[in-house]
């Protein structure tokens, strides 16, 4: 490779001789140990390298790349710390010309470790959200057993039974986030199970509607057009997702919630026909800027609560049906979320 596509590369590379003289520093490489890159030609590699870990030994030292046995190509990837205390990512490369001759040469390759730094934050979001997600109804629960084995005989029938309706509560509450969970990890692994078949969505979001309905005083709306196809669904993901919806319009919308099922896509060409589903509320909306991160682990608007994973599980789900999801504005104000459910198999 020429020394200007070297410098072309955005990862620091180090490249030395049979002799441990360095012979090539990259501009990235030398940017991040802090030396002239002219200058660094024929120096020791463990001068140039002058990378350590939490302990103060060297990297050369450590890893010997001029040692060891005969069938050794690499040093696997490694975190180091820079002169001036950043983090970087290095593995090498050993080249013989056969396994009975020494090692020739050296490439060794740095690369920032801000990626890996990002992704042990996001790790830990993740961690710190179900912690609080989970510690929240499991201190309901646990709160009320106890006030229930410390006070049983004190407190009255109807008194009992409010507590043991919020432990029913808050116990649903955790076996629907762990179910959450489990489908976001099915859906980023591909593993998610389907089991389509032909289904009345009129039915299915007539049961959904009317159960959330139960659990808040919100003026819910449900408008079906008439003679609406079958859709090829899961009926029990096709639920959880219209819940979804459903819920999170209530949690987040203000005024009614509006629910549209209607007849979309060509009609009368069997392989094109489909069923659109929207759910608007009335409430702030959603910038035209945010809409791409509203399908993101994770993500959440507004002030109030939820684990950040509905509309995650939402989008995952449709796709993974052959369907499309799109955040459009309601009339007058509020969030519109449109889905379009085919009535084939469109599975990928």
């Amino acid at each position: 490779m020429s020394e200007d596509c070297l410098d072309d590369l955005a990862d620091g590379v180090v490249v030395a001789d049979a002799a441990g003289r360095v012979t090539r520093v990259n501009g990235a490489a030398a940017q991040m140990l802090g030396i002239d890159a002219g200058a660094a030609a024929g120096r020791l590699l463990d001068e140039v390298l002058a990378l350590q870990d939490q302990d103060g030994r060297d990297w050369c030292s450590t890893n010997c790349p001029y040692r060891g046995l005969a069938t050794r190509t690499a040093v696997p990837e490694q975190a180091w710390l820079l002169p001036d205390g950043n983090e970087v990512l290095v593995v090498a490369r050993l080249h013989r010309s056969s396994l009975s001759e020494p090692v020739d040469r050296v490439a060794v390759s740095l690369r920032s470790g801000r990626g890996r730094a990002r992704l042990d934050r996001e790790r830990s979001d993740l961690v710190a959200t179900v912690a609080h997600e989970l510690r929240s109804p499991l201190t309901g629960v646990k709160g009320f057993v106890q006030a229930l084995l410390a006070r049983w005989d004190k407190l009255t029938d109807d008194q009992k039974k409010l507590m043991l309706t919020t432990v029913s509560a808050d116990s649903d509450r955790l076996s629907r986030l762990i179910a959450e969970l489990l489908d976001v990890a099915r859906i980023d692994t591909g593993r998610l199970q389907l089991y389509p078949r032909p289904s009345d969505a009129k039915v299915l979001v007539e049961r959904a509607v009317a159960s959330v309905a139960t659990s808040t005083s919100r003026p819910l709306e449900l408008d079906v057009e008439p003679d609406l196809p079958e859709i090829s669904v899961d009926p029990d993901k096709f639920t959880q997702v219209v819940t979804n919806l459903v819920e999170n319009a209530v949690r987040h919308g203000e005024g009614r919630v509006h629910v549209v099922l209607e007849g979309a896509g060509g009609q009368d060409d069997v392989a094109e026909r489909a069923v659109r589903l929207v759910v608007e509320d009335q409430g702030e909306g959603i910038a035209p800027e945010l809409r791409r991160r509203v399908f993101t682990k994770f993500w959440k608007y507004g002030a109030r609560g939820g684990s950040g994973l509905g509309l995650y599980i939402v989008n995952g789900l449709v796709r993974a049906h052959g369907g499309s999801v799109a955040i459009e504005d309601a009339e007058g104000g509020g969030a519109r979320i449109a889905l379009t459910w085919p009535c084939e198999d469109r599975r990928p």
